[in-house]
């Protein structure tokens, strides 16, 4: 199976894009010493991620293949279905899955997706409202959420 890669400079730091020829592997921040040598699917991975950082896209549409058990692709399906500007918490995640007692099974789960933005565990928070782990950093975390609110109040 061959591999493409690319990369995106953004307002938060660069994003590698991995992919094969047909899905996307991982958007992952901070990756040093990438190989550039993109294909269709990274090129419409950087596309889109573009538009989002410009805050005219609020869904990916992008074919996805995840690497983890079961219960990790659950978790970061479930992530898929926090709509754009809006938050949940991990128990609600896990309720989400059926699984309300895995609270932190998913904690574990998100903080091993590899694919970033796309796979939105950055609108995962604390049952108290705080802004939680993410493996890109907490202040990346609370730009990206802050960055959503304002392009959700700009579209309006």
């Amino acid at each position: 199976m061959k591999l493409y890669s690319d990369m995106l400079d953004t307002p938060i730091g660069a994003i590698s894009i991995e992919a094969d020829d047909e899905n996307i592997l991982k958007i992952l921040f901070d990756q040093e010493n990438i190989e550039i040598s993109p294909n269709v699917l990274t090129q419409r991975c950087k596309s889109q991620l573009r538009e989002y950082f410009k805050g005219t896209r609020t869904e990916f549409d992008l074919p996805i293949k995840f690497h983890g058990t079961d219960f990790q692709e659950q978790a970061w399906q479930a992530l898929r279905h926090i709509p754009f500007g809006q938050t949940a918490t991990y128990g609600e995640q896990a309720r989400h899955m059926k699984k309300p007692k895995a609270v932190r099974a998913v904690g574990s789960a998100n903080g091993k997706n590899k694919i970033c933005i796309a796979v939105p565990c950055h609108r995962i928070i604390g049952a108290d409202g705080s802004l939680t782990g993410y493996g890109a950093g907490i202040n990346r975390k609370k730009w990206l959420l802050d960055h959503e609110r304002k392009a959700l109040i700009l579209n309006q």
